[in-house]
């Protein structure tokens, strides 16, 4: 019998949830899980019907990080891994041009914390916890933890969080923005398809627009950042979207945006 696919992957409407499904493993990222990840969303990418994204887990946890049973990956190895495995994961998901909520049901530990603050939204289950684990194991943060994790939280947490690698509840994480809400986890998934549906019905170029202009200007100074606007400012008022987007005010009623 061949094995399940790691990835479950399900569309409903204009929403897309990825599920990380290797609960016996507490989700861990093995070469199998990291592909299907990948592939799936450069798929959202291209596809037009998906406007919306959620990233979970399966289980008790939403990804505990590397998978340390897979064999060697040691010394230089390791290097490669980053940057031919997890780098591109991680722009994958910075940079697709729809909302990305995840929806953190359990623990988020190395580089699933990484997962998760590369994602747009993040919603956590009040059983959730977080942890810069590398540490744990003689390594450094990486999947982009040490340039996310400063710019949410600020220089001196992150620098506690990755120094200490002490894990953080749900309430603290809430508390010092690592999450943007805290719910009930038997209404996790909910919550989240319902963030993810209102995302899905905003206009879907000034969505992947905004998401570009953010992402950019965290490396600009402030007068490529106002010009930078200018230019995807120009880009979505040509737009359909913003067409539409006028008319709905103008008639008083809720915009229908098309796919892109």
């Amino acid at each position: 019998m061949a094995a399940p696919a790691p990835l479950r992957s399900e569309q409903v409407d204009h929403v897309l949830t990825l599920t990380l499904d290797r609960p016996e493993a507490l989700n861990a990222l093995d070469a199998s899980l990291k592909a299907g990840l990948l592939a799936a969303l450069r798929s959202a990418a291209r596809d037009r019907s998906v406007r919306a994204v959620i990233l979970t887990g399966a289980g008790r946890a939403f990804c505990a990080g590397q998978d340390l049973r897979e064999t060697g990956l040691t010394g230089s190895r390791i290097g490669r891994e980053v940057r031919e495995r997890y780098n591109p994961l991680i722009l994958a998901l910075a940079r697709l041009e729809k909302p990305v909520v995840a929806a953190v049901n359990g623990v988020a530990a190395g580089a699933g914390l990484s997962l998760a603050l590369a994602c747009d939204i993040r919603l956590a289950a009040d059983t959730a916890t977080f942890t810069c684990a590398f540490g744990r194991v003689g390594l450094v943060p990486d999947s982009g933890l040490s340039w996310f994790l400063p710019r949410i939280v600020g220089l001196g947490r992150a620098l506690e969080l990755a120094l200490t690698t002490d894990p953080v509840d749900a309430a603290a994480a809430e508390r010092m923005g690592l999450v943007d809400r805290v719910v009930p986890a038997p209404d996790l998934a909910r919550q989240a398809a319902a963030l993810a549906d209102r995302l899905a019905a905003g206009a879907p170029l000034a969505m992947g627009l905004t998401k570009r202009a953010l992402l950019a200007a965290a490396s600009m100074d402030l007068e490529t950042a106002l010009e930078a606007e200018a230019q995807l400012q120009t880009a979505a008022g040509r737009s359909a979207d913003h067409a539409e987007g006028i008319a709905a005010f103008t008639e008083k009623r809720p915009p229908r945006f098309a796919d892109r």
